[in-house]
């Protein structure tokens, strides 16, 4: 009898050995974020991960890696991604301007107006350019899938006092991160710009080493930063904050053509649940900010051309000293006059 049931047990294992094998994957995308879950670009993975691996019946499997276990920054995920290790991994402008400086041309203030411009310019032939150059620049090793969102809009906030004109910035001390874009910017407006590592900024609102920062407002209540002193955030909405979604070029077209397919798909659906994200986290933040004593301002249509017209100087800087930044500054120019065309054509129907 013992020996009778132990050979059941085994038939039974063998063949659910056998059930595993023949549904087992026949692709596996590694993909990680150097965030967490509370993160836009966790949300935008899983509805990736979801969608692939429904769309592909199976064929394809995402690993999802959340935070530092494959790699800590961005030019360390992007040599991972040029070479193999990681197959899919999400850098904000500022991690990928070390390889590719002309990424930088998202920091860029004012030029796209509000989310219908900037998710209309990013869903077009203007991401398309930035990774014909980055496949160009990397040698066909790291490919550019989408641009998505990460935290809503770069706004200035402050410890001080409230930021209504260009002349309010003047002499206050602004985190940025180590990227000369930003300091520029900093500095066309009046202040001084000041790196300061991420996880040493709320220590540094606290000891006043820096009075003010160009964050979301869902990066600033995340981080309470307000309990530090940041009581003050303008709603200029100087920059989209575009995340770039990379992948390795070799594994991609590794794949068969109708796997391919399902893979860009997956990357659209990626990107629309990152630009909806932000929008839904920011009403929470928003309220939570005001209602500890926040002062939130949004400035005038007038105000903010002054804004614009001050940071003007940024983009001559961009196109004379930046690699390829003439190039891609054009693209971008256009990619947005085509964008306003078709959305204040379309807004205008509509009012009618």
């Amino acid at each position: 009898m013992l020996k009778s049931a132990l050979k059941s047990l085994t038939v039974a294992a063998m063949l659910a050995g056998s059930a595993l094998s023949a549904t087992a994957a026949d692709y596996t995308l590694r993909a990680t974020a150097n965030s967490n879950e509370n993160d836009e670009d966790y949300d935008g993975l899983v509805v990736f991960k979801n969608f692939v691996e429904a769309a592909s019946n199976g064929a394809i499997e995402v690993e999802l890696f959340i935070g530092t276990q494959l790699c800590s920054n961005g030019a360390e995920c992007l040599q991972g991604v040029a070479g193999g290790a990681i197959d899919v991994y999400i850098s904000t402008s500022g991690g990928a301007s070390g390889i590719f400086p002309y990424v930088q041309v998202l920091d860029l203030p004012y030029m796209m107006s509000d989310d219908r411009i900037a998710e209309h310019v990013l869903s077009g032939d203007f991401t398309r350019t930035m990774r014909n150059m980055a496949l160009e620049d990397s040698d066909n090793m790291i490919r550019l899938m989408t641009i998505g969102n990460t935290g809503g809009w770069r706004n200035f906030a402050n410890t001080k006092r409230r930021i209504a004109a260009p002349s309010d910035m003047e002499g206050l001390k602004i985190r940025t991160v180590v990227a000369d874009l930003p300091q520029v910017l900093v500095k066309a407006l009046g202040a001084s710009p000041t790196p300061i590592p991420w996880p040493e900024l709320f220590t540094s609102f606290q000891t006043g080493v820096v009075e003010g920062s160009k964050n979301g407002i869902t990066d600033i209540m995340g981080m309470k930063f307000p309990d530090a002193g940041l009581q003050y955030v303008t709603l200029d909405g100087h920059a989209y904050m575009g995340a770039l979604w990379w992948m390795n070029n070799e594994k991609f077209l590794s794949m068969p053509e109708d796997m391919r397919r399902v893979v860009v798909d997956g990357f659209y659906a990626l990107q629309q649940a990152t630009f909806a994200s932000p929008k839904r986290k920011s009403i929470q933040a928003y309220e939570d900010f005001v209602a500890g004593g926040g002062d939130l301002y949004v400035p005038t249509p007038a105000e903010k051309a002054a804004f614009k017209e001050a940071a003007s100087p940024v983009f001559d800087w961009f196109k004379e000293n930046v690699d390829r930044g003439g190039e891609i500054f054009g693209a971008l120019e256009e990619a947005v006059a085509a964008a306003e065309a078709d959305v204040n054509g379309a807004r205008d129907a509509d009012l009618k």
